[in-house]
């Protein structure tokens, strides 16, 4: 068989290795519920401080699925000093960051959510972004507890010496 053949079907194992493993999954859920954030936010008025939480919810969707996309083509070794032996520690870091901005972005969507929560009512004519920023926060939670435990992965797997991702 011929070397090119061997180097496809290697790499074709190692795509199928990482969409199946736990992180490759996590991540997905991370780049969906992302989505789901900063879409709800988007689609609606915003103001105030909300534009923080839109900043850390578009920026870390497209952080974790240049992460994403990199680790599933196996390129790690082609990005300048996070790449290769640092993989990981890059990854787990990115989740810490990620982790901790986004428990910083539910304590503004809980914040808002309250603010707004007398325009909950039927009678009610006028604009409320109650639903919205309610819907927001629960994104905001499931973003926040998905990257909390890869976090937790990634530092469970550095400890025990491992170098890869996955």
């Amino acid at each position: 068989m011929p070397p090119q053949q061997q180097v496809n079907r290697t790499s074709l194992s190692v795509k199928k290795e990482f969409l199946k493993s736990f992180i490759g999954i996590l991540r997905v859920l991370q780049i969906l519920v992302g989505a789901g954030l900063w879409i709800t936010i988007a689609a609606n008025k915003y103001e105030g401080s909300i534009h923080f939480v839109l900043f850390v919810a578009v920026l870390f969707w497209l952080l974790t699925l240049a992460l994403y996309f990199v680790t599933l083509l196996d390129r790690q070794d082609f990005v300048p000093f996070l790449g290769g032996d640092r993989w990981l520690l890059s990854n787990t870091l990115h989740d810490l960051l990620a982790t901790l901005l986004f428990f910083v972005a539910l304590g503004i969507m809980i914040y808002k959510t309250d603010k707004n929560s007398f325009c909950n009512l039927e009678l009610y004519k006028h604009l409320c972004l109650y639903k919205v920023y309610l819907t927001a926060s629960v994104f905001c939670c499931l973003c926040a507890a998905a990257y909390l435990v890869s976090a937790i992965y990634g530092s469970c797997r550095k400890c025990k010496g491992k170098q890869t991702v996955f």
